[in-house]
């Protein structure tokens, strides 16, 4: 039933794979490839429709090929999951903790009051990072705090659909550094 209320899909480099029900590993090229989880919460499948003077009128698709072209152009290979299930989101970190090198999160509404999630995102090895679209600091009460801060490494917010390819550059960059620095 979670797997139905799942939208995923996989996108490798340039090429874009849509698989139903949940996501599917990706087999990375080069070893030198990152494997970074894209989590978009509730309604995020509404962009382009949903209140457009908040979220602005980019498609969910329009914003995955933007973090796709980013992805290209920094060696990365996504995971890309959209679903309106927190249990999901939940199963999916847990499910990937240990082929991934890192994340970004737009837990949506779920931001707000899903435990569980914050409690998957701190049991990851890798570092995760917390997309918002819009400034929560500018929204009303009940979206201006996020139970998910605290987990994350970091948080990108304000920026529209240029939050996902910040955090995106921002997490590779998190890795990478992490990388070099255990070799010394």
């Amino acid at each position: 039933m979670r797997a139905a209320l799942a939208m995923s899909m996989i996108v490798m480099v340039a090429t874009v794979a849509v698989v139903a029900g949940r996501p599917t590993a990706v087999q990375s090229s080069p070893a030198a490839r990152l494997r970074i989880l894209v989590i978009h919460g509730p309604n995020m499948n509404l962009l382009g429709r949903r209140e457009p003077q908040i979220y602005g009128t980019m498609t969910l698709d329009q914003v995955n090929a933007k973090i796709a072209d980013v992805a290209k152009e920094i060696d990365v290979d996504l995971t890309v999951l959209q679903t309106n299930d927190e249990a999901v989101i939940v199963d999916t970190f847990q499910k990937h903790m240990d082929d991934m090198d890192g994340a970004i999160i737009n837990a949506a509404g779920l931001s707000f009051t899903a435990v569980s999630i914050h409690d998957a995102i701190k049991a990851m090895p890798f570092p995760v990072v917390e997309v918002h679209m819009s400034n929560l600091g500018t929204r009303d009460e009940i979206h201006q705090h996020s139970i998910l801060t605290p987990a994350a490494r970091g948080t990108v917010m304000g920026l529209g659909w240029h939050s996902y390819t910040a955090a995106l550059r921002a997490v590779a960059e998190i890795v990478r550094e992490d990388r070099a620095n255990k070799k010394k």
